[in-house]
């Protein structure tokens, strides 16, 4: 698709997917027709369903260099989410950046956990703290999902902070979450009261296991987010240590982890008395997933 190419057949809505879905594959994109279509939408500020309702028009030049452009960029590597600005999480739309993480599937199961948490604090306002809140996903959809809410969103990155503040006001959340800037629980200004629950999605990928990684996540996604010491267990150690302080009594800790280093992560919980019970939930692919600890 470049500006040489015959010109004698219209590059109509479905001759453009059909041909990036081919060139995707043969550069491996992970959804070839899914990521087409997402590109296309974008630049021509439409839904993906519309697609199907207009495959025999010809767009505009102008979004066509915008999407041709675009599919130079993800072919290169760089996540469709970057380029468009945006992703979906548990239903809600996100602003991204390469500032912080891509929000996942996966980590979805962090906020059904809590919110089932939730439902056992008779408490009200019910406490949260996200430890490492990123795109502020997390948060956000807590406040979208429990009712009389309070909840501390918490980043190491000032850039990331400022696009969590950025989906907060987006959702119109900002009377239920308060960013800080600051490493884990130490944020938290002094005097800050107790918790019923505290949610992250810690980095948890050890620099032994880099290697493993899908190249373009770790050439484009930020490295603070994803990487975590040798063993990938050093950060999420600091997060179970800390929170005994800011935890209420049956408070809840709830954090995602890789399966690789689940069992290590178990044992950490385990190894701490002020903890009655440890807990995992599995991913939709069977992987454990996400660990929910109980403090006594």
């Amino acid at each position: 698709m470049s500006n040489s190419d015959n010109q004698t057949e219209a590059w109509n809505i479905q001759r453009l997917l059909e041909w990036t879905t081919e060139y995707f594959q043969k550069v491996d994109a992970e959804t070839p027709r899914l990521e087409a279509e997402v590109l296309l939408a974008e630049a021509l500020g439409c839904q993906r369903i519309e697609l199907y309702t207009r495959f025999a028009e010809v767009p505009e030049s102008e979004p066509v260099t915008k999407y041709r452009d675009w599919v130079k960029r993800r072919a290169a590597g760089e996540p469709v989410a970057y380029i468009v600005g945006h992703r979906e999480f548990y239903s809600l739309k996100f602003a991204v950046n390469s500032s912080v993480l891509i929000p996942r599937p996966e980590t979805e199961h962090v906020v059904v956990a809590a919110i089932e948490a939730c439902q056992q604090v008779e408490d009200r306002p019910i406490r949260i703290l996200d430890v490492g809140t990123g795109s502020g996903c997390i948060a956000v959809t807590l406040a979208k999902h429990i009712e009389n809410v309070k909840i501390g969103a918490i980043d190491l990155s000032p850039d990331a902070i400022e696009v969590a503040r950025q989906n907060i006001d987006q959702h119109e959340v900002a009377d239920r979450v308060k960013c800080f800037t600051g490493d884990l629980l130490q944020a938290l200004p002094a005097g800050s009261q107790p918790v019923h629950v505290i949610v992250s999605n810690p980095p948890y990928i050890g620099s032994n296991e880099q290697g493993t990684v899908d190249p373009n996540v770790d050439l484009f996604e930020p490295a603070m987010a994803l990487y975590s010491g040798a063993e990938g267990t050093e950060v999420i150690e600091r997060l179970i240590s800390q929170s005994i302080d800011f935890l209420l009594p049956g408070g809840f800790l709830i954090f995602e982890t890789s399966p690789i280093i689940m069992d290590a992560c178990i044992d950490l919980v385990n190894g701490c008395s002020q903890f009655a019970s440890c807990d995992v939930v599995k991913d939709y692919a069977g992987h454990r997933r996400v660990v929910v600890a109980r403090k006594v």
